[in-house]
């Protein structure tokens, strides 16, 4: 299984709740701050087609610019992904 992506802002709240989140429900991620690095601005608008953040990214399943009730709503729209995380 390949590691999740979670582009974050530095400051940004709605990504400290993410990163918590997830921490809390083990899942391991890769971490990519987007304004320090203009590669991974690039590939998240390329995923998402869009720049705010938190956008978690792991294969197909994208859900961008999100708090936790919105991620927990589109994961359970893709049980195949929801499953491979452990959630």
């Amino acid at each position: 299984m390949n590691t999740p992506i979670l582009y974050i802002k530095s400051g940004c709240p709605w990504c400290t709740e993410a990163l918590s989140y997830f921490s809390t429900n083990n899942i391991r991620l890769e971490t990519r701050e987007v304004r320090s690095n203009k590669a991974f601005m690039e590939q998240m608008v390329k995923h998402s087609s869009q720049t705010k953040t938190p956008t978690f990214v792991h294969g197909e399943f994208v859900v961008a610019d999100f708090d936790i009730g919105e991620f927990k709503a589109a994961i359970n729209q893709a049980p195949a992904v929801k499953a491979q995380l452990g959630l």
